[in-house]
């Protein structure tokens, strides 16, 4: 195959687009995070307060996955990702226009609804445009927005925060989406329909589809037939007692930072860099972890249950997090917890797809993802009435730190071997 129609620019122009895509998702569900101190003091919230809006924009985001696949696959993926960033775009602006925590409640749904879609949007864009043998690599691109979201957020918000206000930084942020909508409708076609594309390059993205491609074959798939088995419940479990850590960490660890160490919101933005910067690098290497076992010659039950084992711990240290009055080393700790994460993350995400046949991949990560945002939404609430009654995190920091032990406890005994199943 002639490389100059490997290395078509349009498909990767398009994958740059799914990158920022993802980079703008992660800095409007991280900004209210960032300026929790700032608009608690100004409305008078109690943490519990902040739990409950949390809490509301977990379940929206659950409920969000729910209905965007079946949204995107009826609308395709550009009117699709366009209305996803339409909702949650004006669900960000809006939080400069509401006082009352109801109103943050009702404005942090609409951002959750919205921002669902954006995985299951990019990922079906990946497909569209790539070879099987290519959207790993495409895959692991745009999924890095996530954690440049996370690092750069805090320059953003800081900086307009200091200069305007805080509700200026929700509007400046939710308006970067317009912006990206404007170059995806000029920019995206279906490789089908767009005319940057070849024929003799369309046959490369398309060569190997077969009449039984997964996409096909998902419509016949049901959350019915996915809990027929035990690893479904193991992995759904798994996802429901780890993800509302990740999520602690999106919206506390800001108000954490300044509360516990008496630094502002200025000083926090070094130290937030790099615990997400070490996020980033925990993804890449848990992934690289099971890899390596697997080209030594281990089994992939080894590979990804000692890989998972490894992440789980490193998160222990967290439960010290409280009693350090070094930032950082409480910097150094926090950042070891997210960065198991998704180290943890790229492997449950990874033992997916060598449990399931590739047309039941889809709906079990959405599964598995709604279960995951229920636990965030019930840990948020949880985690504000802690707050509120003790004032302490320490209480939070030793449950948080148990959990991916727990669960790997649960994969191991729940899942004997990881293997292929018949569906």
């Amino acid at each position: 195959m002639n490389t100059s129609i490997k290395d078509s620019k349009i498909r990767w122009i398009i994958v740059a687009l799914l990158f920022f895509a993802t980079t703008i998702n992660y800095i409007d569900r991280q900004v209210i995070g960032l300026l929790k101190p700032f608009i608690e003091k100004d409305l008078h919230w109690t943490e519990a307060d902040y739990g409950y809006i949390v809490t509301a924009f977990q379940i929206a985001y659950a409920v969000g996955l729910l209905i965007s696949g079946r949204m995107l696959d009826k609308l395709g993926s550009r009117l699709g990702y366009t209305v996803a960033i339409i909702i949650w775009s004006v669900g960000a602006v809006l939080h400069a226009f509401v006082h009352s925590v109801l109103g943050f409640g009702i404005v942090r749904s609409i951002l959750g609804v919205g921002e669902a879609a954006n995985f299951p949007a990019a990922v079906k864009t990946v497909a569209e445009w790539f070879p099987k043998k290519e959207r790993a690599l495409a895959t692991g691109i745009f999924n890095s927005g996530s954690n440049i979201g996370a690092i750069v957020a805090p320059l953003i918000v800081v900086g307009i925060t200091l200069t305007l206000s805080w509700k200026w930084a929700f509007i400046i942020t939710g308006s970067l989406g317009v912006i990206w909508i404007v170059f995806w409708l000029l920019i995206y076609r279906t490789p089908e329909k767009h005319r940057r594309v070849s024929a003799t390059e369309l046959e490369y993205i398309l060569s190997d589809n077969e009449a039984s491609d997964e996409t096909v074959d998902e419509t016949g798939i049901t959350w019915t037939s996915l809990f027929k088995y035990r690893q479904t419940y193991a992995i759904c479990l798994s996802r429901f007692i780890t993800d509302w850590v990740w999520w602690f960490f999106l919206f506390w660890a800001p108000d954490f930072l300044t509360k516990t160490q008496n630094i502002n919101l200025k000083e926090s933005i070094l130290p937030l860099i790099l615990i997400y910067t070490m996020a980033s690098i925990g993804g890449i290497f848990g992934g690289a972890l099971s890899s390596g076992f697997i080209k030594k010659g281990r089994t992939i039950d080894f590979a990804r249950k000692t890989a998972i084992l490894i992440c789980a711990l490193f998160v222990l240290p967290l439960v010290s997090a409280t009693y350090f009055n070094n930032l950082w080393i409480v910097v150094i700790v926090i950042g070891l917890a997210t960065a198991a994460h998704q180290g943890w993350a790229s492997n449950i995400f990874t033992v997916v797809s060598d449990i399931y046949p590739k047309k039941a991949v889809a709906t079990m990560v959405g599964l598995s993802g709604f279960s995951g945002a229920i636990g965030g939404a019930l840990a948020a609430s949880f985690v504000g009435l802690v707050l509120d009654i003790s004032g302490s995190y320490t209480l939070i920091f030793v449950i948080a730190s148990s959990m991916y032990l727990l669960a790997w406890l649960i994969l191991k005994t729940m899942i004997p071997k990881i293997k292929p199943i018949d569906l």
